[in-house]
């Protein structure tokens, strides 16, 4: 069968096609930009994709087309899809009903957090000898791919709550049949989607309504969960993130790149890492609960994580030159962006920071956690923004809430400055969940 994906570039999208591909199905796909890591990665696996969508590239048609939820009425390759009566689907729709109905699906949901969760499972099922199948909303640098599947049973699944196309409202994670669950968090986010917190809580109890009594929900016991966990009451659930919870961090240093691991207060192992953060911990908290859930012992777990290495894009150290540190990191939410920088400031003490940030996520370009921001950078050193001329609202309220913060209108202008600024052992943090115009390897080379 020959299947188009609309859409290909986006870290979902690109790992659907991985594993069409894998079921035997030639692939082909199109998307208006296609960056890394995602192109990187169609291009190893030897799918052909276009940039654009345009009509010539449906011609001959395909025998599926899988629509991406970016794409709308109006766009180029949609309406041809629909005037000439060419089969298509969701991707969350086309996975549920090609892959997953076979599988014990292990899905991460939750605001944050869900790729670095995703992957700590992953490979906690793969040294565990498990094999596990996975789709991820990012590159592992344990495996290298966004996406694979095998003969395992197991099948590990970033659960997003975004809505799965323009002829489907609901949210993703509702076609993915979980019988183990992680709620990592829970805020409003995806307002271009959502009007409230609210009818992101109606959609995780959709997602939840499916889960069978013998599954299991790890989630942290935060208000905005538990409102939805009392009105779907039916499988079993274990806690992590609190002192009172089931799961919980023990004896750890400062930057929690080592810490123990108990479950109802007895001691489980001991963690030695290479990431840093207390989110992440937390995050390893619930994928060895989780994995544990499938037959993984605690102490294997624990052990498998002195193994594991980082997803791409999630305070990744991209290069060093002179003493200064350039690190990429996807966060674009004033939870996220928090953490990272809490983070980095445990990793590299007294150290000057210097935070980065694109708004690049609908939400956030449209101003609705702006009161929220400064204080989510308050323990870097200096802060730049972009904001581009077509920026719908103005981050000068937010840079005068700072002691040093800078608004640029183009990457070159940042660029420009962060090299007339340098200091010695700087950490030069960049955030966006986007390419941000390739920012990474020119200040490097600037740097340089």
């Amino acid at each position: 069968m020959h299947i188009h994906i609309l859409g290909v570039g986006g870290t979902f999208m690109a790992g659907i096609a991985v594993i069409a591909q894998q079921l035997g199905h030639k692939v082909t796909g199109s998307d208006k930009a296609i960056y890394p890591p995602m192109s990187t990665q169609l291009t190893e696996q030897n799918i052909v994709y276009f940039e654009g969508y345009e009509p010539e590239q449906l011609k001959p048609a395909p025998d599926c087309v899988i629509i991406g939820n970016a794409l709308s009425r109006g766009n180029p390759a949609v309406e041809y899809v629909l005037e000439h009566n060419i089969p298509y689907i969701s991707a969350a729709q086309w996975l549920s009903e090609n892959v997953l109905r076979q599988c014990w699906c292990l899905a991460v949901a939750g605001t944050h957090g869900k790729t670095t969760t995703s992957s700590i499972l992953a490979w906690i099922l793969e040294y565990a000898h498990l094999n596990p199948s996975f789709l991820i909303g990012g590159i592992p640098e344990n495996f290298e791919v966004s996406a694979r599947l095998t003969d395992s049973v197991f099948f590990v699944i970033e659960a997003d709550e975004y809505d799965t196309a323009f002829f489907d409202k609901r949210s993703k994670f509702v076609h993915y049949p979980a019988r183990t669950a992680i709620l990592n968090n829970l805020e409003f986010d995806h307002a271009d989607i959502f009007p409230d917190l609210a009818a992101i809580q109606r959609q995780f109890q959709h997602f939840l309504r499916i889960i069978p009594q013998s599954g299991l929900i790890v989630h942290p016991p935060i208000e905005a969960i538990q409102q939805v966990l009392d009105k779907e009451p039916w499988s079993q659930r274990e806690t992590f993130a609190s002192q009172n919870s089931d799961w919980q961090i023990g004896e750890h240093n400062v930057d929690y790149s080592e810490f123990e691991v108990y479950f109802q207060q007895q001691l489980q192992g001991h963690v030695q890492w290479d990431v840093v953060g207390l989110h992440n911990a937390h995050n390893a908290l619930a994928a060895i609960a989780s994995a544990r859930h499938a037959g993984v012992p605690s102490a294997i777990g624990c052990e498998a994580l002195t193994r594991f290495r980082n997803v791409k894009r999630r305070l990744e150290l991209r290069g060093t030159v002179n003493q200064i540190n350039v690190y990429d990191d996807f966060a674009h939410h004033p939870t996220a962006i928090a953490a990272t920088v809490a983070a980095l400031r445990q990793k590299v003490g007294s150290q000057p920071i210097t935070a980065v940030l694109e708004m690049r996520s609908n939400t956030m370009k449209m101003g609705i956690h702006q009161e929220q921001l400064a204080d989510s950078l308050k323990m870097a050193d200096s802060v730049y923004f972009y904001q581009p001329e077509d920026f719908a609202w103005s981050l000068q309220s937010v840079a005068d809430e700072l002691p040093k913060a800078h608004i640029c209108n183009d990457t070159q202008q940042i660029i420009e400055q962060l090299v007339q600024h340098q200091q010695p052992n700087e950490n030069i943090l960049i955030m966006s969940n986007g390419g941000f115009e390739h920012i990474h390897q020119r200040l490097l080379a600037a740097l340089s």
